[in-house]
C-alpha cells in the first residue's frame, strides 16, 4: 500500500508539474503577440494619421495658392499678339510673337493673328532682333535679350494646350538682367478716321474741355495713325 501510494503521488506530481508549465508558457505566448500586435497597430494608425494630415495640408496650401492667384488677376486682361511688352532695362517696346499656338484668340471672332492669344511658351518680340533697342545693363549696347525661363505670374485657371495664359500680371526675366512686364495687353478699341468723323463735336468738347476737337479732327484726317482708347 505504501509503495502504491507512493507511485500515486509521483505521477501526481508529474501531471501537475507539466499541466503548470504549459499553462505558464502558453500565457507568456499570448500576451507576447497581444503586446507586440496592439504596438503595431498603434504605430500604423499614428503613421497613417500623419501621412493624411500632411496631404490635406499640402492640398490646402495648394488651394489657398491658386486662389491668390485667382484674386490677383481678377480684373486683368489676356494678353494678344498685338500687345506691348517692355523691358526696365530696355528703350523700345515689341510686339510680342505667338508660336505656341495658332488657334485660340482673345476678343476676336474673325481669328486675326492680331489677337492670337499669348502663352507661357511665347519668348520672342517683334522684332525678333534687339527687341527692346539698347539696353543700360549692357551701358547703352544693342539689346541681347535671352528669356531666362518662361513667363511667371501667369492665369493657371485658363489654359491653351495645356499652355498658362499671360495676363497685364505676367512676368519674364531676361538672362542678361532684365524684367520684362506688359505695357499694353492688346485688347484695346481702336479708333480711326471714321470714328472720330462720326463723333459729335459738342458733346466730345463738353468730355474734353481743354482740347479743340474740330483740330483734333483735322489733324487725324492728315494722319493714317490709330489712337487707342
Amino acid at each position: 500500500m505504501d509503495k502504491t501510494s507512493d507511485f500515486n503521488d509521483i505521477i501526481n506530481k508529474n501531471l501537475n508539474s507539466d499541466l503548470d508549465e504549459s499553462n505558464f508558457f502558453n500565457d507568456d505566448e499570448f500576451l507576447d503577440v497581444d503586446e507586440g500586435r496592439d504596438t503595431m497597430d498603434e504605430e500604423d494608425q499614428a503613421d497613417e494619421n500623419s501621412e493624411t494630415t500632411d496631404e490635406k495640408k499640402e492640398q490646402k496650401e495648394d488651394e489657398k495658392q491658386s486662389e491668390s492667384n485667382s484674386s490677383d488677376h481678377n480684373g486683368k486682361y489676356f494678353v494678344v499678339q498685338k500687345g506691348l511688352a517692355c523691358c526696365d532695362k530696355g528703350a523700345k517696346f515689341p510686339q510680342f510673337k505667338v508660336t505656341s499656338q495658332q488657334k485660340h484668340y482673345w476678343n476676336d471672332e474673325q481669328g486675326k493673328a492680331d489677337y492670337l492669344a499669348v502663352t507661357e511658351d511665347d519668348l520672342t518680340f517683334n522684332p525678333a532682333a534687339m527687341p527692346f533697342g539698347t539696353c543700360s545693363v549692357k551701358n547703352g549696347n544693342p539689346c541681347a535679350f535671352a528669356p531666362s525661363g518662361k513667363w511667371i505670374k501667369t492665369y493657371d485657371k485658363v489654359k491653351i494646350l495645356n499652355k498658362k495664359c499671360v495676363t497685364e500680371l505676367s512676368e519674364l526675366l531676361c538672362a542678361v538682367g532684365g524684367k520684362i512686364t506688359i505695357m499694353k495687353h492688346g485688347q484695346q478699341s481702336e479708333a480711326g478716321k471714321s470714328n472720330v468723323n462720326n463723333a459729335d463735336s459738342a458733346e466730345q468738347q463738353a468730355y474734353n474741355p481743354m482740347m479743340d476737337f474740330e483740330e483734333f479732327k483735322e489733324e487725324i484726317n492728315q494722319s493714317d495713325q490709330l489712337y487707342y482708347k
